[in-house]
């Protein structure tokens, strides 16, 4: 019996075989969950399909963060073939490109907003649309970044709107905690992904990031997956609020 046997849940925000949501669902299916996927358009859907059928989804669902009526639907569809659901995986975020090669000054104001909605505001709304098919011990959980709380260059807006996912994961923490339901989230060092491709000297970043952590390596895609597991599970069972990181220390270790 796997630590995730006989549970149920989603994901959103898987892209191809790089994201971390798809670390996250690889540790998932190992531990005995049945997930549902979302894909956000049809060229996604090509990607996100194949992936979910090999760990054997039979929810596999179109969803946009920014509609929420697709939310609704997608969580309808769920409770309709499910009925209540164990856990959530929000690993949504977007900024323009040029938001973040330019100076943060020279954020435009609809690329704050668009970062900000997208970003951190979906798990508002997510969290909203889950909440009628939650159990009363279900879990959710975010993915978030050092820049949150640090100055990283080239990564501006994102900055900021992870500094919002943050304080966002504590608020519904406080709120969902008198109904049993927990929410964390997970803080990755950097990880060579399709979002990440719109940072520019990511690879510097990377450099960086391997040389003055305490354990010389970058974080492992299924070292992110093994710590969301555990946040999912019933191991963490009293553990809500918090920001994990997963990120071989440099978080602690860089200047």
């Amino acid at each position: 019996m796997g630590l995730m046997s006989g549970k149920r849940g989603i994901i959103f925000g898987v892209a191809n075989e790089k994201s971390i949501a798809w670390g996250v669902a690889q540790q998932l299916h190992e531990a005995g969950a049945e997930i549902a996927f979302t894909y956000l358009n049809e060229a996604l859907e090509k990607r996100v399909r194949p992936l979910a059928e090999s760990l054997d989804a039979s929810i596999i669902l179109p969803c946009d963060v920014q509609n929420e009526e697709e939310m609704v639907a997608v969580f309808s569809e769920l409770e309709k073939q499910w009925g209540k659901i164990d856990f959530v995986v929000h690993a949504i975020a977007f900024a323009n490109r040029e938001d973040l090669k330019r100076p943060f000054s020279q954020t435009s104001s609809e690329g704050f907003r668009l970062a900000l909605d997208v970003s951190a505001y979906s798990l508002v709304s997510m969290t909203r649309c889950a909440m009628p098919v939650l159990k009363d011990d279900a879990s959710i959980v975010t993915m978030t970044y050092l820049g949150s709380v640090r100055s990283v260059p080239q990564y501006n807006v994102m900055g900021v709107a992870k500094a919002a996912l943050e304080s966002s994961v504590r608020y519904l923490a406080a709120e969902l905690g008198e109904k049993g339901i927990r929410v964390n989230a997970v803080s990755a060092g950097p990880i060579k992904t399709l979002a990440a491709a719109g940072i520019s000297d990511f690879k510097k970043k990377l450099n960086v990031a391997e040389e003055r952590a305490p354990l010389r390596r970058l974080v492992h895609q299924d070292e992110v997956g093994k710590s969301t597991l555990y946040l999912l599970s019933d191991l963490a069972s009293g553990v809500t609020g918090e920001i994990h990181y997963v990120d071989c220390g440099f978080s602690t270790s860089a200047g």
